[in-house]
């Protein structure tokens, strides 16, 4: 940070001020003084010149208002920016508060309490409220409009600063003793401040200001200290909070009168006056600290007594009241900031992130690219790459596997010119300065320097490939102590104790070339290594503390910016006698400049360098200064003789839309010389300049000049000196052009001036030679303007070139819309089907599809596209018209079309249609979707798997007793399933043996595969008789209900023969049911016999039907009242007579109707009620 005086105003009358207030946001200055002085002034620079802008710009009072109204001494002001209102408050205790009214200030409200002086005021953050205090201990808040809060007295207390919390529930009262008591916002005592600034003070003090940062523009880093509190003493705290048990505390060795913090709370200015080691007298000074107490600079300031200080709200200047006279001094801060190809990389905070956000913004193209970095330390910048130096997130695993950068503190991140991080260095130093060049990063902390050679994957070879493959312990990375005397022939080690080790000496400033590396320290001396191999080679003593290091552009000179601002330069490389006689390496050159903040040497020309001092930049050639030039700007780089400067100031202002306007390029003065040369006197003249001042620009100046005015001897020498080669060929074209106005055409070209040159094309009649300009820069509209107005053979082809270029255009900017149009007239059948993607134009993209030939090579893509969107049928009408069937059924399976996959695979006799769905059965089934499974197998046509799981799921329902007619369903379903698997195997047996012989061996084939089936699975009857089973239980049921007793009993009667499938204590219980109401006690008395030797059943249970049949067979005989002719029917015979399925009696004539698909009958006479199988429910033919 650098600081320097640059404004004096007087007051009038030599009146001795007492106060001053600088307004953040409109920029008013209010001051105060004696016998009641109080003013308002307004410093505005004015300038018409875009290059003056910022500091360099001149200032003059746009106001000086004598605001009347106080009589005693003004000793506070302070100012309400939100409201705009001016608070102020003389030694008689009489408040104004002043308000602007059409361009003036005016009186708004008085008050006075008349009893005592006003010591302090505050607004709170949001400008709502005020707090005053009293010397006697009284306290008011306020309003902004004037209405009193509450107000308290402090018993013998003398009250003499006040501070708001950013949140405004804190207040803090400074009281004369030097004491600090905190309290809310509504006047109830918390506690007393902890001042560890104090510890061993003896003596009387006093309290010189209280400063609470609002945090408005954001902390500098997380949890960062933002309230200060400073001692008449010079000792200082600096607290994160109120209740901060560990804040930084600071000595700053001077008598404090006044303390502010800038606008971001990135640096405290702190003034007063200290004692000078030559001078008797004081001398007034301001320090200025970080918020970790770092110190940051000094700066003196003339006069007897400084009595307050202010910043400026842009924090570039502080105002400072010194006797009867205002001091304004401008800042130049540090910003985080760098340069690198065409990119400037700044970093700034905001109040509503806690991270940096870094800014990579190319001023070419104007675009920028935002990036938020916790804890950013430095930006360092170097050719096309950027090093962001970072504190090591806590929370954060570090990207290497080593295990010595575990617990790594900070991280040198490498990035590319749009903030892209290529690579991560995590470094156990602190990185206070780092410095790069196109190959190394070096990172110095105040001990010791880490040295990490750096690779850019664009540049590797092979062989470098390789050498990275070895571990990085081969001297990627290093690390040296300062006091080492490394000789260079040994690799040093990555070994982080190092950094450990203390120093008398510490390191202040380090800098780069390709081949050397200095090193400055705090006593002046400097250490030269060689690079890559880093050995100490010279060691040299000056006496400054460097505070900026910079090497020119072949290493022989050094620039040196000490901390108070002077620039001297060190040959390294001259050879002298000092005073004893002795020769001695290196000299301090003759020449030194005061003020200076930046510095830069020209990358082509060791000669050269560009410097800043105040508001002015000289250039040097040879130590010989040409004009300065006005302005406040840091220098990005000087090559080609030309300086781009940007005003960071300016874009920090308004830091997300930094303006093209504020970079800023300066000619050197051989450059200007030159050019009006070249166009007031003449070519030869300035060639004969030139040859006595070489540099590549000139000579490329020079060029061109002769190029415009088609001298071409000239311009060719002139190509040559600046060994362009493109100029030499075009020369050498040129010169073998007839026409002259062709030549005139091209040199047009050459120099951009594009519409001249077709124009002139034109006029020959060449619009060939237009056409072709037009393709080389790819203005693929104008192309097509000139390819409508003639006709010609090879247009066609251009034709469609144009269009598809033009469709391209469009498609880069996603305007498909038009680019379907350009690319139909191209005939551009890929980029077509891309834009009618896009476009979500389906139909247009299935037109296209059909109307390309068969196995084309764009089909497969647009099958692709209609699969991603899940349109089945087109997907597979796309793969099968380019011979894809596999791509077809995989289609199909991936978008669940499973009947539509089995059709394809048996059309195209795939093999895998089985593990097909087997596959996604299995799918199924783990996810507990067993009806699903079942439906895919039946789409397939696989009825034999369906109706394993189908029964599977009639058992698990029979086992859980659901309703009996739901499991009948699921047991026929079942059935039907094997029914037609039955059916399909014979038709398959019929195809095959179609033209073997006749159909008898065809059927018999059939039935001898299905023996083989049927013995293999249990289950293929079964599924008919669990079918029955239910189908009788529900009958019989249903039969009782409605009255008919004996056909109840005949139907539970057959459920006997199923005791694998309903439990026989529900077949017994029903059919003792049936028997006793139909009278058939005998049949009763056999089932409830049964029923009591069932092992299933519990004891209670038992004892329940003993109970029962006890109370019945006491009333009733055990003996059927009539031998039913059932049982002789059911029990004689040649094998059992089939039973009715309608009514569950067993069928004795030879009519009788036979299901087509159960194969169950039923009687003739009952058939004709029914519609439907009373079983399987098939409809009755």
């Amino acid at each position: 940070m650098f600081f320097y005086l640059s404004k004096k105003i007087a007051i009038s009358n030599n009146v001795k001020l007492k106060c001053i207030s600088w307004n953040k946001d409109q920029g008013f200055i209010a001051c105060g003084g004696d016998d009641g002085l109080l003013k308002v002034l307004k410093l505005e620079t004015r300038t018409d010149d875009a290059k003056l802008r910022g500091l360099a710009a001149p200032s003059n009072l746009s106001m000086n208002q004598t605001l009347e109204g106080h009589s005693g001494a003004v000793q506070v002001v302070t100012w309400n920016e939100q409201y705009q209102k001016l608070t102020t408050s003389d030694q008689n205790g009489l408040i104004i508060v002043w308000m602007l009214y059409k361009g003036s200030w005016y009186e708004e409200m008085i008050n006075n309490r008349n009893k005592s002086v006003v010591r302090s005021m505050s607004w709170n953050a949001d400008g709502q409220k005020i707090c005053i205090v009293y010397e006697d201990g009284a306290v008011i808040v306020g309003f902004v409009d004037g209405n009193r809060i509450w107000g308290k007295d402090l018993k013998g207390i003398q009250l003499c600063h006040v501070a708001w919390s950013a949140d405004s529930k804190i207040l803090l009262f400074g009281m004369a003793n030097g004491e600090i008591h905190i309290f809310d916002n509504q006047g109830n005592f918390i506690m007393k401040m902890k001042l560890s600034c104090l510890v061993n003070v003896t003596g009387a003090i006093s309290i010189a200001g209280i400063h609470w940062y609002h945090g408005t523009e954001g902390y500098v880093e997380p949890d960062c200290p933002c309230l200060a509190l400073c001692f008449d003493n010079g000792r200082c705290q600096i607290m994160r909070h109120e209740n901060d048990q560990n804040p930084v505390l600071i000595d700053t060795g001077m008598y404090v009168v006044s303390i502010q913090w800038n606008h971001t709370g990135s640096v405290l200015a702190v003034a007063g006056s200290q004692k000078a080691v030559t001078q008797d007298k004081d001398v007034n000074t301001v320090q200025f600290y970080s918020p970790f107490g770092e110190h940051l600079g000094t700066l003196k300031v003339p006069g007897k007594q400084l009595s307050a200080i202010s910043w400026e709200g842009g924090g570039l200047k502080i105002a400072l009241a010194v006797d009867s006279f205002i001091y304004f001094a401008n800042i130049r801060p540090d910003y985080k900031w760098g340069y690198c190809s065409n990119t400037v990389v700044y970093a700034y905070t905001r109040p509503d992130r806690p991270e940096y956000c870094v800014v990579f913004w190319d001023t070419k193209n104007n675009e920028k690219y935002v990036k938020y970095v916790k804890s950013l330390v430095s930006i360092t910048t170097c050719g096309d790459f950027c090093i962001l130096a970072t504190k090591a997130d806590e929370n954060h695993p570090q990207e290497e596997s080593d295990m010595e950068t575990f617990g790594a503190m900070f991280v040198l991140v490498l990035c590319n010119s749009i903030g892209t991080p290529l690579d991560p260095k995590y470094i156990d130093i602190v990185p206070l300065f780092v410095t790069m060049t196109k190959t190394h990063v070096i990172a110095a902390s105040k001990e010791a320097f880490y040295i990490w050679q750096y690779r850019v994957a664009k540049k590797l070879t092979a062989l470098e490939i390789n050498q990275i493959m070895r571990s990085r312990k081969e001297g990627r990375e290093r690390i040296y102590h300062v006091d080492d005397t490394p000789s260079g022939s040994v690799d040093g080690v990555l070994d982080y104790s190092k950094a450990i080790q203390g120093t008398r000496d510490p390191i202040c400033a380090i800098t780069a070339s390709d081949k050397t590396l200095i090193v400055g320290r705090d006593s002046g001396t400097l250490q030269r290594y060689s690079l890559p191999n880093v050995g100490l080679i010279q060691k040299y003593s000056l006496d400054c503390r460097a505070c900026q290091l910079s090497l020119n552009c072949n290493s022989s000179r050094l620039a040196i910016i000490d901390i108070s601002g002077v620039l001297t330069f060190f040959d390294l490389d001259a050879r002298v006698t000092d005073s004893t006689g002795l020769q001695v390496i290196g000299e301090l050159l003759k020449l030194e400049r005061k003020d200076v903040w930046d510095m830069k040497w020209a990358k082509d020309n060791p000669d050269l360098f560009a410097m800043m001092e105040k508001t002015r930049m000289y250039v040097f050639r040879n130590l010989d200064p040409e004009e300065p030039i006005q302005t406040s700007g840091y220098i990005c780089n000087f090559e080609d003789l030309e300086i781009k400067s940007v005003l960071l100031d300016e874009i920090l202002k308004n830091p997300e839309h930094p303006n093209k306007d504020y970079i800023i390029n300066f000619e050197i003065r051989s450059l200007r010389d030159s050019r009006a040369l070249i166009e007031k006197v003449g070519i030869e003249d300035a060639s004969q300049f030139i040859e006595d001042n070489p540099h590549p620009r000139l000579w490329r100046l020079l060029a061109e000049a002769a190029l415009q005015k088609v001298d071409l001897q000239t311009a060719e020498q002139a190509f040559v000196r600046c060994r362009d080669y493109q100029g030499i060929t075009l020369v050498k074209r040129l010169a073998n052009l007839q026409s002259e106005s062709m030549k005139q055409a091209e040199v047009a070209a050459y120099f951009g001036r594009f519409e001249e040159a077709e124009r002139m094309y034109l006029d020959m009649d060449r619009r060939d030679l237009a056409i072709g300009l037009r393709q080389k820069l790819g203005d693929w509209f104008r192309v097509l303007q000139l390819l409508k107005t003639g006709s010609g053979a090879a247009d066609d082809s251009l034709l469609e070139q144009a269009h598809n270029a033009i469709g391209d255009y469009f498609a880069d900017r996603q305007k498909w819309l038009n680019a379907v149009q350009y690319y139909v007239q191209g005939r551009n059948q890929e980029r077509l089907a891309e834009c009618y993607y896009m476009l979500e134009d389906y139909d247009g993209l299935e037109n296209l599809a059909n109307s390309l030939p068969e196995n084309h090579k764009l089909l497969p893509e647009i099958a692709q596209m209609f699969l991603r969107v899940g349109m089945c049928e087109q997907a597979v009408a796309a793969f099968l018209k380019c011979n894809q069937p596999k791509a077809a059924v995989d289609t199909c399976v991936h978008l669940h079309q499973w009947n539509k996959a089995v059709e394809l695979a048996t059309h195209h006799s795939m093999k895998e249609i089985g593990s097909l769905l087997a596959r996604y059965a299995s799918h199924l089934l783990e996810k507990n979707k067993t009806l699903d499974a079942i439906e895919l197998y039946r789409k397939a046509n696989y009825f034999f798997d369906a109706a394993k799981l189908m029964f599977k799921i009639a058992d698990d329902e029979a086992k859980k007793r659901s309703k009996p007619l739901r499991v009948k369903k699921l047991y026929v379903l079942s059935a039907l399933l094997i029914e037609q698997h039955h059916e399909q195997l014979k038709s398959a047996q019929r195809g095959k043996a179609k033209g073997k012989g006749s159909e008898v061996t065809s059927a018999l084939a059939g039935l001898l595969e299905e023996d083989v089936l049927s013995t293999s699975s249990h289950f293929t009857d079964n599924a008919w008789r669990g079918a029955e089973a239910y189908h009788f239980f529900v009958l019989a049921q249903r039969q009782l209900y409605e009255g008919y007793m004996d056909s109840a009993l005949r139907t539970a009667l057959h459920l006997r023969d199923y005791e694998d499938i309903i439990p026989a204590v529900e077949i017994y219980s029903l059919l003792a049911l049936c028997a006793s109401a139909g009278r058939a006690f005998g049949t009763c008395s056999k089932a409830f016999i049964k029923l009591e030797s069932l092992d299933t059943l519990s004891p209670q249970q038992r004892k329940q039907y003993e109970d029962l049949a006890l109370e019945i067979f006491m009333k009733h005989t055990p003996k059927d009242s009539r031998k039913s002719e059932m049982d002789s029917l059911l029990e004689g015979g040649e094998g059992k007579l089939p039973t009715c399925v309608a009514t569950g009696s067993p069928i004795t004539e030879y009519q009788f109707w036979m299901c087509s698909v159960c194969k169950h009958c039923v009687q003739a006479q009952e058939i004709s009620n029914y519609n439907f199988c009373p079983l399987c429910h098939s409809p009755v033919s």
